[in-house]
């Protein structure tokens, strides 16, 4: 078992406080911030929410060195993050000192865990709660991986199985199942120093697939049970949900960006060209009128001005295995890790990619359950523009503060000691801009 990597964990928001919240996130085809107002609402037990969030500010840039959802030219993945957050400001007038960061590289993956602790037959308390959450959590380390999430998905006490809140309930012992959500720590360390090198601080990370579902899901959507698959760029990622709690995430490198380079290859142009096809008249379904209607295309080597002219029915030909391939490796990555989707299923896709004609009908085939275009919901002031599934991530990390509760609990004093020492993530992020700068 290797050494845990310690992230930056978020403090709860407090139901009664407004709070001006920045989130940021880091794509591999585009990068998005958003500056927001979260003003407290009245309690209400029909509502998840505890805050409603009035958009200030949005910045919005073509992303720059990012691949897969990662990393891979630091320079340029700070310059389309300076100017997305610098966009945001100024429409926002603040300015922001830390940010939500939104994660979808690394190979996010799950794993289930559980603890039992004894509590002496009196009242469960705070304190209890946490000692069986770090019980749970002291066995997650694996080397290379950093935990992203430490969710509770039921507690029991004693025989009472399925508890959701424990404090206060009388038991000899009490037990929590929790599920870890992970990824690789390079790949989250280096988002990181991207966002750092903007003088920015890291509030915390979010797994992509938790963020489009708090946006796109509704409570009864948790509840009854669903899976969100976000069609992102770079990658097609996943969170499966069940009363009411994420059970499980899984993510696939493989998105959008390469149906474009298929296109691209296929009729040997551009990927500029490739990406405006693809959006203009892409489709992972056929029609009748495919092989009628043709556009004009300018073949890289060819001279400038010399177009050929092509059927749609070419364009939906090289389209559509890829959409159907990256389909089915998320329907077979959720069969093999126990959570088969079948004819009732609730599947809610998202990301830009998922926009794409005859995507969300290519899903429902492949899938074989009840499937609907998630776009984000419950946020006032967003523009138009930006009341799409690719924008479920970014206004998800708005919902995130309200929900973050769920996840935090306080670490033991070897723990603290550790970063303390220097072992933590700021603290390794403080020795990296002091020995660069």
């Amino acid at each position: 078992m290797g050494v845990q990597h310690q992230l930056p964990r978020m403090r709860p928001l407090s139901p009664r406080k407004s709070a001006i919240v920045s989130v940021l996130d880091v794509g591999t085809s585009k990068v998005v911030c958003l500056i927001a107002r979260l003003d407290p609402l009245e309690p209400s037990a029909q509502r998840a929410r505890t805050h409603e969030a009035r958009i200030l500010g949005i910045g919005h840039q073509r992303s720059r060195g990012m691949k897969g959802g990662q990393v891979v030219d630091m320079e340029q993945a700070e310059t389309a993050i300076r100017l997305a957050v610098d966009a945001a400001e100024r429409m926002a007038g603040v300015q922001v000192e830390a940010s939500i960061v939104c994660a979808s590289g690394g190979r996010i993956g799950s794993q289930q865990f559980a603890a039992r602790i004894a509590v002496g037959d009196r009242s469960v308390s705070e304190n209890d709660i946490h000692r069986v959450l770090e019980a749970s959590c002291a066995r997650t380390g694996a080397e290379g991986r950093a935990a992203l999430h430490s969710l509770p998905t039921r507690f029991s006490v004693d025989d009472a199985d399925g508890v959701r809140d424990p404090r206060g309930m009388i038991g000899a012992e009490l037990g929590v199942h929790l599920h870890v959500a992970s990824c690789d720590f390079a790949a989250i360390r280096n988002l990181g120093l991207a966002v750092e090198r903007c003088h920015l601080g890291v509030e915390a990370f979010v797994a992509a697939p938790y963020a489009s579902a708090l946006a796109a899901l509704t409570a009864d959507e948790m509840e009854i049970g669903a899976t969100v698959v976000d069609f992102g760029g770079g990658t097609t990622s996943v969170a499966v949900f069940a009363n009411g709690a994420l059970i499980h995430m899984d993510a696939v490198a493989v998105g959008g960006q390469h149906v474009t380079l298929d296109v691209a290859r296929g009729l040997n142009i551009r990927l500029s060209a490739a990406e405006r096809l693809k959006t203009l008249y892409g489709s992972a379904l056929p029609s009748s009128a495919d092989d009628r209607e043709t556009f004009a295309i300018e073949q890289v080597g060819e001279e400038t001005g010399r177009a050929s002219h092509v059927p749609r029915s070419h364009l939906v030909r090289i389209i559509r295995p890829r959409v159907e391939e990256i389909v089915e490796l998320a329907r077979d990555r959720l069969r093999n890790a126990g959570h088969p989707t079948h004819a009732g299923s609730r599947i809610v896709v998202t990301g830009g990619a998922s926009q794409l004609t005859g995507l969300a009908e290519t899903a429902r085939r492949i899938f074989g359950g009840q499937t609907r275009m998630g776009r984000p919901a419950g946020v006032q002031g967003l523009p138009e523009s930006a009341r799409t599934p690719a924008f479920a991530a970014p206004v998800g990390l708005l919902v995130y503060p309200q929900v973050a509760i769920r996840e935090h609990f306080e670490p033991s004093r070897a723990r603290l000691q550790a970063a303390a020492n220097g072992d933590g993530y700021f603290a390794r992020v403080g020795r990296w801009l002091k020995d660069s700068f």
